[in-house]
């Protein structure tokens, strides 16, 4: 069977390059066409010898996605791709345009088994993890399509990035590699529901990343209510790893919430977050919770969002919220991929 051979550290490759009685330079060769050329086949490799390229196609395989749907916002430029997998399922990512350049939210699962009660991505419950290769290839394939160059990686989309740790942590080896796309990883965030024991794990990597909690209630109750994984994680063991994960790093955190209407989002919670995360040197990212068909999470008013930050401003904390892009192409993950599947769906009981 063939392997995957983009999911491959450069150390890797050299590894088993080696094994295989290539020179070493080979391993570089083509590790910079996969990841700096953007090669779809071996036969592209030019500089490689027409024997070694029959060689390694019939040892490896070069993972490529396809674009399903492409949706362009007419309103700021945002893209939103459907994006289908070589096993037919599909994912989604959103490029967008910040002042400071191109950034790109990725999937890095087929569904996600988190429940949480407002988001569509876990309707359907967890397919498959993604592989290196395949989180890669969602960036490489929005720079090709797109023309732009992606700046910065959000592991915001589809699935929960730390379910999927090894290859997580492989696609941002890789990403960052001097000899690959060198993508600094200062300009990558990681959002997670709180496993405490994976977010233990990447504190010891020292990932200059930024690390976005996904919290969206200031107390137990509540969180539970809309985060099964609370029931799991109570918020004084995801503080305390927070904590930890801080002193270890030296990295701020992150911690979005996701205003709900009549479930998160009075001025008593407002409060209550204060209480919890006053002295802590974090940032607070306030997102209007985007509303879905299946979903009966409702979004609130913009003068009870201004004045749910403005309350946590007064108690000395910083918060903003979130910058909303592609508001005309639906550009919250997991809803084209739902209709996609409904499609599908219709059309096998035909």
């Amino acid at each position: 069977m063939k392997q995957d051979i983009k999911s491959r550290t450069t150390e890797q490759l050299q590894e088993e390059f080696s094994l295989l009685s290539l020179p070493r330079f080979r391993a570089g060769q083509v590790y910079a066409w996969l990841h700096q050329k953007g090669a779809r086949s071996f036969e592209e490799m030019t500089n490689l010898p027409k024997d070694l390229r029959a060689q390694l196609d019939g040892r490896y395989y070069i993972n490529r996605l396809e674009v399903e749907r492409r949706l362009v916002s007419k309103v700021d430029g945002t893209e939103k791709y459907l994006l289908r997998l070589g096993d037919g399922n599909c994912i989604e990512a959103v490029l967008m345009e910040y002042h400071h350049g191109n950034t790109l939210c990725i999937s890095t699962q087929v569904g996600c088994r988190m429940g949480c009660k407002f988001c569509a991505s876990t309707l359907g419950g967890l397919v498959r993890n993604l592989t290196a290769s395949e989180m890669l290839d969602e960036v490489y394939t929005a720079e090709r399509v797109s023309g732009r160059t992606v700046g910065g990686v959000v592991l915001m989309g589809i699935g929960e990035p730390l379910d999927n740790f090894d290859n997580v942590v492989a696609f941002m080896t890789i990403l960052s590699s001097k000899e690959g796309r060198n993508l600094s990883l200062r300009h990558l965030s990681l959002s997670t529901c709180g496993l405490v024991p994976e977010i233990e794990r990447l504190a010891q990597y020292h990932f200059p990343l930024t690390l976005s909690i996904s919290l969206h209630a200031p107390q137990d109750v509540t969180r539970r209510q809309i985060m099964p994984i609370a029931n799991r994680y109570p918020l004084k063991e995801l503080m305390a790893a927070c904590e930890r994960y801080f002193a270890e790093t030296g990295r701020r955190i992150s911690f979005e919430y996701a205003l709900i209407v009549g479930q998160n989002d009075t001025p008593a919670h407002a409060k209550e977050l204060a209480k919890l995360l006053g002295g802590k040197n974090c940032h607070i990212n306030l997102i209007p919770v985007n509303e879905v068909k299946e979903r009966a999470a409702r979004r609130p008013q913009k003068a009870a969002v201004e004045a749910f930050r403005a309350s946590l401003e007064r108690a000395g904390l910083n918060a903003t919220v979130r910058r909303e892009l592609g508001s005309d192409i639906a550009a919250a993950c997991g809803q084209l991929r739902r209709e996609s599947a409904r499609q599908t769906e219709q059309k096998e009981e035909l």
